[in-house]
């Protein structure tokens, strides 16, 4: 193999190294509203919701995941646009950043649906189970 080839070879793992690295800080950012064993195990698990309630809680949760599933696609579809770019480019050309916004995009459209999905569930909670769980978000919120 040519020494252009290798440079080529070695600037794209980079690339995709440095996307990687980029990906999965960005998708932390927004991890702790999503994680199960913080505020939904606290209202699967820990309010003694209502049966009321618990029906209430299937259907905003039924909505939520389709509407997650959706997002995640565009995340995926997003991402994917910015590795055939970058890979097309080999610079950081408006294609590259077009890919990058559209991320970033899709990335912040997540987050707005899940915050409006954390204020669904609480409107469904007793005044007393409310006060647990946004203690229960904050904590979620401001753990590093």
């Amino acid at each position: 193999m040519k020494l252009e080839h290798w440079i080529v070879v070695v600037f794209l793992a980079l690339c995709a190294g440095m996307t990687g690295v980029f990906v999965a800080g960005s998708w932390s950012a927004t991890h702790p509203v999503e994680t199960p064993s913080g505020v939904h195990a606290l209202v699967h698990h820990d309010l003694d919701l209502s049966s009321d309630q618990e029906a209430q809680l299937e259907q905003i949760e039924h909505r939520f995941a389709a509407r997650k599933a959706e997002l995640e696609q565009k995340l995926r579809a997003a991402n994917l646009a910015l590795a055939d770019a970058m890979e097309t480019d080999k610079s950081y050309s408006p294609d590259v950043q077009a890919a990058i916004d559209e991320f970033h995009s899709a990335m912040g459209e997540l987050q707005k649906v899940t915050i409006e999905h954390v204020f669904e569930m609480r409107e469904i909670l007793t005044e007393d189970q409310a006060i647990v769980f946004d203690a229960e978000v904050v904590r979620a919120l401001t753990e590093l």
